[in-house]
């Protein structure tokens, strides 16, 4: 997949400007940044739920659509008074072969319940159930690790590398980079609506350095001057 010259805006505010990004087809792509950095526009601008100003997305040789996209989003919805079976089962209407049953053997969701009496982190699970049950060849996971436990956490990753086996391209957000470097094949940072450094596997210390000096300076010199000033 590739991005090319993408302009994005937000409530009248350019958001991404003029962004280029190389994504590994059937990999793990990491993309991280701070709050704000535009890493969430960029995710619904590839999916289409943002119109771009101008660029393009490109994937094996063609316009990317939305029918080969499964979008996690960081903030899931479900309709009211739905049960977490009813909600899986929408997603087997399009795959009669996703076995809901096996899956939830990993997740161990109470898929009888409503899902309005889930707790954050239950319904972030339900979401990426949904998300695999697709199919689709490309997956964009906005904040997947968010408001899980630990355990799940390192359920996520296995399946990540699992559909990457199965030759998915992936895309997964994270403030958390040690999320990204321990499952990703490439990681990019998202900065001021750019892609600012990309890396792969063998020089992800450069990406941890990088972001480690680009936080700490800046608030390094602003707490020095709280304290110096008290």
């Amino acid at each position: 997949m590739e991005i090319k010259h993408l302009n994005v805006s937000y409530n009248k505010v350019q958001v991404l400007h003029d962004l280029d990004m190389y994504v590994q087809d059937e990999g793990i792509n990491g993309l991280v940044g701070m709050n704000g950095a535009g890493k969430t526009t960029l995710l619904n601008a590839i999916y289409g739920f943002k119109e771009k100003m101008s660029g393009e997305i490109n994937y094996k040789g063609g316009k990317l659509r939305a029918s080969q996209i499964g979008f996690l989003e960081a903030e899931n919805f479900f309709y009211n008074k739905i049960k977490g079976s009813e909600y899986l089962e929408i997603f087997r209407l399009n795959n009669k072969d996703f076995d809901i049953e096996a899956w939830n053997e990993v997740f161990e969701l109470p898929l009888d319940q409503l899902v309005d009496e889930y707790s954050t982190g239950m319904k972030k699970k339900l979401a990426l159930m949904g998300i695999i049950g697709l199919d689709r060849p490309v997956m964009l996971l906005d904040e997947p690790f968010n408001g899980v436990d630990l355990e799940s956490n390192e359920k996520i990753k296995i399946i990540m590398k699992k559909l990457k086996e199965r030759g998915k391209t992936i895309i997964v957000t994270s403030h958390i980079i040690e999320t990204l470097t321990t499952t990703c094949d490439r990681i990019s940072v998202l900065n001021n609506g750019k892609i600012e450094k990309t890396a792969t596997k063998l020089h992800f210390g450069e990406i941890e350095e990088y972001l480690h000096h680009s936080i700490t300076v800046g608030a390094q010199r602003k707490i020095d001057k709280i304290f110096d000033e008290n």
